[in-house]
């Protein structure tokens, strides 16, 4: 089970935010162009900081926690997924924060009065 501990991690990110796309019908999955613009960017700066201090010896993954793909620069599939899933998720949490705030206008979020 240890192979796929971070694989596990993702599927729960997945498994605890995606419902929202379903349940409350947020439309971030539908806004791909925008998503893809808010996500692409940041997860290109970190998986260059990955290839960077991979290649310097800063930074490994271990072998016994992930499924062995890796991209040509020695980046696990699961860093990839990190980089995507975890931000779609918080995308997903947000919006799904508006959508509640919106159908109870009454409801305090945060430091809101």
């Amino acid at each position: 089970m240890l192979k796929f501990g971070y694989l596990a991690m993702i599927a729960f990110t997945v498994v605890g935010s995606f419902w929202l796309e379903l349940l409350l019908k947020v439309g971030v999955l539908r806004r791909a162009r925008r998503v893809a613009l808010s996500i692409l960017p940041v997860s290109a700066i970190f998986i260059i900081w990955d290839l960077y201090a991979i290649r310097r010896g800063h930074w490994h993954f271990d072998s016994k926690q992930i499924i062995g793909l890796l991209t040509p620069g020695g980046i696990p599939l699961e860093e990839i997924l990190f980089f995507t899933v975890v931000p779609l998720a918080a995308i997903m949490t947000i919006e799904a924060v508006g959508v509640v705030k919106r159908k109870n206008p009454k409801w305090i979020f945060g430091d809101e009065k």
